[in-house]
């Protein structure tokens, strides 16, 4: 990378990143985020469930890490890529625990 474009990456530690509780058992690391777009890591002790029901503004995504994640009847095991459109709601949740990776695409 040249010093042109030194400014234009970002690299953090995701370990490093200080977790915030959003519920019992569910700590959220928020990671770089740009204009375009906010990043987060999510991790889910085993038998927690998100604190209410997500609704999304915006496009949401995520990948799951390790663990499975659970949307209503659906199971999304580790290598899982799921996404949410503009007007979705969900509510996950695990038996077994997971860490999740997550993008939420901001308005153009």
């Amino acid at each position: 990378m040249n010093e042109q474009d030194a400014g234009l990456k970002t690299s953090v530690l995701v370990d490093e990143v200080e977790p915030v509780e959003v519920g019992p058992g569910i700590v959220r690391r928020r990671l770089t985020a740009t204009d375009y777009a906010r990043a987060w890591l999510i991790d889910f002790a085993p038998g927690s469930r998100w604190p209410e029901v997500d609704v999304h503004a915006t496009e949401e995504r995520y990948f799951v890490l390790s663990g499975e994640v659970i949307e209503g009847e659906e199971r999304h095991p580790a290598g899982s890529y799921v996404t949410f459109a503009p007007g979705s709601r969900h509510r996950p949740r695990t038996e077994i625990g997971a860490r999740m990776l997550g993008i939420t695409v901001m308005n153009a």
